[in-house]
Order: structure tokens, then C-alpha cells, then sequence
């Protein structure tokens, strides 16, 4: 960066000083022209050139004043090189008695080319080296007329370029000074850009490595409102993201990692149960037919279980795999809910327990699946029938926008409450010593399915409460089942 501005400085330099020469030497070659046909205006009153006697005294003292005045060599002479004035206190009389080659001796070095074409009527500028000054010079040559229009003189104006070169030499010495103070500033602005400019780019490549090395705390700690501020904040919006989507991982990979271990032990149970029986038998240990019977049936009852667990399994594998589609037809939910309690009052018998419903009279009709939402029902009446004592009720009310179901067993558990629907989690018991943990999340899966939700709470007057609420529920008119 420093380079390149110092480089950009003396590129503008070079520039402006060719620039600047170039026009210097042109203002210095227009004011010597301008002086010159100026004086020759000033002169051009006389009559003619035989009166140059009598005003030589006046127009001397005239260009002498010019001289001192304009620092430069100033002659007037005619077309025969006779210095008719100049600005020199020079005795005129023993000028004009010279020869011409001693009159040219006096006037610059371009004098002899340049008079004749002024004597034309031209008005002549031209450059170069006088001996006598030992330097480059500038003359400016312009005609005088008279009153006819006639060409009776020439004036000549010479003018060192030292003069133009010094003024050239001050312009270039202010250029220096004002671009090394521009570079000075430029460096103090550059710098303190760059440190405004790299230091939030630090701090976020610092974030960035943190990131990549698994850090999702890291943040840029950049507060700017400007394109890199939106960077950082972009930077931390992607930490925010990667710190969700890792504690996420984590938690299906710890999920995972409790179904594995859940299903051994779930699987695990009846297959030792059945082995043991199966090498009893083989080995002849038992040899009773009644023992013989019984262990059968224990193989029988396990059996069953397994193929309850493999079902339950891939219905819940399938609910929650969105891909799979559930066939939905319009129904009604009064008509899904009578089925499933027909099938609970078998159950309900054996316990002597009363199920207590009420509907609403207006029809529930909504579209999904008829045998899931049945499924779903059902499971929820079966854990309220397994965990209700004998003899007690269970209640049953079905509104526009909600389904309660009651028992009056012990309740759940506040502890256990966050976790009801979770796969495998169930209560060791001897009322759910055949249950597989599977249930509730199957119900809370297919609820889901069908826009509707599952919640379990604790009754006031005791026992487990589930509650389904339809008022997200898309629901149609009587007509649609009677087009059906």
C-alpha cells in the first residue's frame, strides 16, 4: 500500500512538473509578446523613421523604465540593424556611427535572422543561447508602424529563461512539500484504514479457525454497520446454526444410542426367557406334561410379545418417516370413537371397570385414517383400563375441538411426565409387565399425522388425563360422507 501511493506521488509529479514547465514557458513566452507589442502601440505615433532623432532622448528613457521595470534587455532598431534606443545607459551617438556588424554585436544572437520577417509585418518569438549571459534566452521581436501603416522600426524585448526556471524550480518546490505532506496524511489515513480494515478480519478468521476445529461457541465479537459488519454477523449467525445442529447430533446420536439399548433389552428378555424353556425341554429337565404345558405357553406368551414389539416397531417407523403416506378418506370421528370402545369394553370387563362417554351431536367429520386414528384411540383406552383399579370409571368426553380421556389410577409421575411419549419409556409393573414402551409414541405420532395434539397431565381428583385437541384440524361438512 505504502509503495503504491509513493509511486502514484511521483508518477503526479512528473506529470505536473513537465505540465507546469511547459506551461510557465508558454505564460513567460505570451507576457514577453504581449510586452513587446505593447511598446511597439506605444511607439507607433511617431511619424516616421527621420524623426527618430528627436524623440531618441524620450523613447530611451521610456524602454530603460521597461528594462528596470521587467527585469529584461529591451532594443528598438530599424531595418538597416541601427539601434535607433535601448534600455542600456548607452551614448546613442556613437551607436549610430557603428558599422552593422558592431550594431549586431550588441543585439542577441537571433537578432540577424529574426529582423527581416518583423520588418515584414510578423511578430517573432525565438529561443536561444546567449553568449554574453552564458544562458538560455527568449526574444520577442514585434514591427512599428506609422501613422500610414508603414514599418519604420522594430522592437526587440530578450529575456533570460533563468527567471521562468526559477519560478519553475519555487512551483516544484511547493509541489514537493504539499505531495510530501498529502503522503504523510495518506500514510496516517491509509494506516489507520488498514487497522480498522484488518482487525475485524482478524477476529473473524479467528472465529472461522475456532469454527473449524469444532467450537460453535466462538464469536467475532464485531459490531460495524457496514458490508463487513453484515459479514460477522453472518459468521455468527452460522456459529449459532452449527451450535444447534451439533447439540442436535448429539442428541439423536444419544437417542440412537438408548434405542439400541433399548430394544436389546426389550428383545433380550423374551428370547432368554424362551432359550431357557426351549433347553429345559430339549434336555428333558421337564418332563410333566402339566410343566410341559406351561412352558409352552410361556414360549407361546413371549412369541407374541416379540411380534407385538416387530409391529409396534415398524408402525412407529413408519409414522415418523414423512415420505410414508397414510391413506385418508373423510370420517367421522364419532364413528372412530364408538368402534374403538367397543373394542375397550372386552378389555374393560375383565376389570370391571365402567366406560363413561358423552359426543357432541354435531358430527365430527375430518379427513384421515380410519384404522391409525383407531389405533390411536385404543392405545390410549388400553393404558387408561391397564393402569385403573378394578371396579373404578374411566370418562370419556368428546366435544367440537377436544377429546378427554380420564381413569382414576395412580396418575403419572411429575418426573415422568416430560418423557410419556418417548419410545421405550414405560412403567416396570405388573400392570405393564407386557407392555413394549411403543404405545404412546405411536398414538402421539399418528396425532401428529393428522394435525392434531397429544398431551398427558394429572387430574385433580387423581389419576392420568390425556387430552386431544382437533381445533388445527381441517374439518368438513356431513355432505362430504354422504357423497361417499
Amino acid at each position: 500500500m505504502t509503495t503504491t501511493l509513493l509511486l502514484f506521488a511521483i508518477t503526479i509529479g512528473t506529470i505536473f512538473f513537465f505540465l507546469f514547465k511547459h506551461s510557465m514557458m508558454t505564460l513567460h513566452r505570451e507576457e514577453l509578446t504581449h510586452y513587446a507589442q505593447a511598446i511597439a502601440q506605444e511607439l507607433t505615433d511617431d511619424a516616421n523613421a527621420s524623426s527618430h532623432q528627436r524623440m531618441m532622448s524620450d523613447t530611451s528613457a521610456y524602454l530603460r523604465f521597461i528594462q528596470e521595470v521587467a527585469g529584461d534587455h529591451v532594443w528598438l532598431v530599424d531595418e538597416a540593424f541601427n539601434l535607433l534606443a535601448t534600455g542600456e545607459n548607452t551614448h546613442m551617438g556613437a551607436r549610430h556611427a557603428a558599422t552593422q556588424k558592431d550594431n549586431l554585436r550588441d543585439l542577441p544572437s537571433n537578432a540577424e535572422a529574426m529582423i527581416p520577417l518583423i520588418f515584414q509585418g510578423e511578430t517573432m518569438v525565438s529561443e536561444g543561447f546567449s553568449e554574453s549571459l552564458n544562458q538560455q534566452t527568449l526574444t520577442v521581436g514585434a514591427p512599428i508602424r506609422d501613422a500610414d501603416g508603414n514599418i519604420w522600426g522594430a522592437i526587440l524585448i530578450h529575456s533570460a529563461i533563468d527567471s521562468t526556471k526559477a519560478a519553475i524550480n519555487q512551483g516544484l518546490k511547493l509541489l514537493g512539500i504539499s505531495l510530501l505532506i498529502a503522503l504523510l496524511l495518506a500514510l496516517v489515513l491509509v494506516s489507520f484504514l488498514a487497522y480498522s480494515f484488518t482487525k475485524p478480519l482478524s477476529k473473524m478468521k479467528v472465529a472461522a479457525l475456532r469454527l473449524a476445529q469444532g467450537d460453535y461457541q466462538a464469536k467475532t465479537n464485531v459490531s460495524q454497520k457496514d458490508e463487513i459488519g453484515e459479514l460477522s454477523q453472518a459468521i455468527d449467525t452460522l456459529a449459532l446454526q452449527l451450535a444447534e445442529a451439533s447439540q442436535a447430533s448429539e442428541k439423536l446420536e444419544q437417542m440412537r444410542q438408548e434405542f439400541v439399548a433399548n430394544i436389546s433389552h426389550e428383545l433380550r428378555t423374551p428370547i432368554t426367557v424362551m432359550r431357557g424353556s426351549l433347553e429345559a425341554l430339549t434336555d428333558k429337565v421337564i418332563t410333566e406334561p402339566e410343566k410341559v404345558e406351561a412352558y409352552h405357553q410361556q414360549m407361546l406368551t413371549e412369541a407374541k410379545f416379540l411380534e407385538r414389539l416387530v409391529g409396534d416397531l415398524l408402525d412407529l417407523a413408519r409414522l415418523q418417516n414423512l415420505d410414508f403416506t397414510i391413506e385418508k378418506t373423510p370420517l367421522s370421528l364419532q364413528d372412530v370413537l364408538k368402534d374403538a370402545l367397543r373394542s375397550a369394553e372386552h378389555l374393560s370387563r375383565l376389570k370391571e371397570i365402567t366406560l363413561d362417554y358423552s359426543m357432541t351431536a354435531v358430527p365430527l367429520v375430518i379427513c384421515g385414517d380410519y384404522g391409525r386414528l383407531r389405533q390411536m384411540f385404543l392405545v390410549i383406552l388400553d393404558n387408561a383400563i391397564k393402569f385403573s383399579p378394578k371396579h373404578s370409571r374411566i370418562r370419556i368426553q368428546l366435544t367440537d375441538d377436544r377429546l378427554i380421556i380420564s381413569d382414576q389410577g395412580p396418575g403419572i409421575e411429575a418426573s415422568e411426565l416430560p418423557y410419556i411419549f418417548d419410545r421405550f419409556h414405560k412403567t416396570y409393573g405388573e400392570k405393564n409387565k407386557i407392555g413394549t414402551g411403543l404405545g404412546l409414541s405411536i398414538a402421539k405420532q399418528i396425532a401428529q399425522r393428522h394435525q392434531m395434539t397429544l398431551q398427558a397431565t394429572n387430574a385433580e381428583t387423581g389419576g392420568a388425563r390425556f387430552t386431544f385437541d382437533f381445533s388445527k384440524v381441517n374439518k368438513l361438512t356431513a355432505t362430504h360422507l354422504e357423497q361417499m
